[in-house]
């Protein structure tokens, strides 16, 4: 079933049932940034919250777009259900009870249809929310650390460890760099080329890959923290937060005493 077509379907069953009292389209589709590989989000809105009842609701009409081989009710967050259909069209639902919807705004729901009159009562726009201190100093204490723990994969020889350490690092560093461009509309995990800025790609493109030897986990581990650690210090700086000086002062003493290497770039 083409998309529209599905989106349509699943609005005609809902639209029937009295208990919910609005469905609007989220995501890429509400915001006109959809392609061809994008999944189907929906905001459900009922006085009965997400019980078993609108949770058989939902897939009653799901169903109507193709049989559902995936189906992740309310697992990872109370209220979102997540599918598969066998054409593989990915179709997710958030259910909310009407008071709920006091954190969201217009500009990221497209109604489907609204009997209570929920989306004129909305923001016109989300307002921006300041960084919160206290999370972005655990991500910049986080990188430290794993940084850190080079001695004990190198001691061990653990460097498939030290691998996943590099993993760990990155998804830090991607994160940081999202943060730096603070684009709208993030979307989901599929979406980053819209994200960054080209010299950020270039940036996460030139970083060596990781490779589950001694030498060459501590290069890479010394060229994402080259990578890192320079634009935290500016973003912590420009954000009001302060930064783990004393612990990151300590962490490369320790690299320097174990494993004779330094801090690959300088803070002057």
């Amino acid at each position: 079933m083409l998309v529209g077509d599905a989106i349509q379907a699943i609005s005609g069953v809902l639209r029937t049932a009295w208990a919910i009292d609005a469905l609007y389209l989220s995501g890429s589709f509400a915001v006109g940034l959809e392609d061809e590989y994008s999944d189907i989000d929906f905001v459900l809105v009922t006085r009965d919250g997400p019980s078993d009842t609108v949770a058989a609701l939902w897939r009653s009409a799901v169903e109507v777009t193709g049989e559902p081989v995936l189906w992740r009710d309310r697992v990872t967050f109370p209220s979102l259900i997540n599918a598969i259909t066998a054409d593989w069209l990915r179709i997710d639902v958030i259910i909310l009870k009407p008071e709920q919807m006091v954190s969201r705004n217009r500009t990221e729901l497209a109604v489907l249809f609204d009997r209570a009159g929920l989306w004129e009562a909305l923001p016109d726009c989300v307002q921006k929310k300041s960084p919160d201190p206290k999370r972005l100093r655990d991500q910049f204490e986080e990188f430290i650390r794993i940084v850190g723990l080079l001695p004990v994969a190198a001691g061990r020889k653990e460097y498939i460890n030290g691998v996943t350490g590099i993993y760990h690092l990155r998804n830090l560093l991607v994160d940081l760099l999202i943060k730096e461009t603070d684009a709208p509309h993030r979307g989901g995990a599929l979406h980053l080329n819209r994200l960054l800025t080209d010299e950020q790609k270039e940036l996460l493109k030139s970083l060596p890959a990781p490779v589950a030897e001694r030498e060459a986990m501590i290069e890479v581990h010394l060229a994402y923290a080259k990578a890192y650690l320079p634009r935290a210090r500016q973003l912590a700086a420009l954000w009001g937060v302060e930064w783990p000086e004393r612990f990151e002062v300590v962490t490369w003493r320790h690299l320097h005493a174990t494993l004779g290497i330094n801090r690959p770039y300088s803070t002057g």
